[in-house]
């Protein structure tokens, strides 16, 4: 069961970009609340500012006006060394390219996150555990080219995952996979979600992914159309 406590807080949010001579409004006063232990996802079509939004949350980019709060901090608020200390220890990223190192093995490419959060005790263990979570235990010692697409964004979750993090981000997982193989990943996001807890945040054009969860909020032009409750 999802806790009913507030993870995050996403309040009247505007992003604007200039590009030469032009201000591109990406978001337009999003509000949203998410709570503990939810499976979100982000609809909306190319353009939306779904990405723009999942920046605000995972604290890569600041917005222009509005304000977001991790449980009960104003990450708006903080300098870049806060920021950077939270997106090492706090979240958890998935991306649409895997973004591997093709030189590292498996249970490298998991470590990673460990060693940039500074945490290396057991590295190699816990990698591996956290392989054998998404299926891979037998593939520990593979390099990227020698796995699949489909296995590579397993890897991709086990180095999202094996630091622990209380908030997951999502762009795009199952974007650069068929159709197959993204709902083989959506459905292991929804077990680990449900396994190891943590609070997800997925965006996405695909509406097959909508079927795993809790809510859905449609967003298009940059704005909040409306909020499916699944749960």
């Amino acid at each position: 069961m999802v806790s009913k406590k507030l993870m995050v807080i996403v309040e009247d949010v505007h992003r604007e970009f200039t590009l030469g001579d032009h201000i591109v409004q990406a978001l337009r006063g999003v509000s949203m609340e998410i709570y503990e232990g939810e499976f979100v996802v982000v609809l909306g079509p190319s353009g939306s500012g779904k990405t723009t939004l999942l920046n605000q949350i995972g604290g890569i980019d600041s917005p222009t006006k509005g304000t977001v709060t991790i449980k009960g901090d104003e990450i708006t608020k903080w300098k870049a060394g806060e920021l950077g200390y939270y997106r090492r220890h706090n979240v958890g990223w998935i991306f649409q390219f895997f973004n591997l190192i093709p030189s590292l093995r498996a249970w490298e490419n998991t470590g990673l996150a460990l060693e940039f959060s500074g945490d290396r005790k057991d590295l190699k263990e816990r990698a591996c555990k956290m392989l054998e979570a998404v299926g891979l235990g037998d593939k520990v010692d593979r390099f990227p080219s020698q796995l699949s697409g489909g296995e590579q964004q397993r890897v991709a979750i086990a180095r999202a995952l094996v630091k622990n993090p209380s908030i997951v981000v999502a762009d795009e997982p199952t974007g650069n996979l068929d159709f197959i193989t993204g709902q083989k990943i959506a459905n292991l996001m929804n077990h680990l979600n449900k396994t190891f807890g943590g609070t997800y945040i997925v965006v996405s054009h695909d509406l097959s992914i909508t079927e795993k969860a809790d809510r859905v909020f449609h967003l298009r032009d940059g704005r909040i159309e409306s909020v499916e409750d699944h749960s």
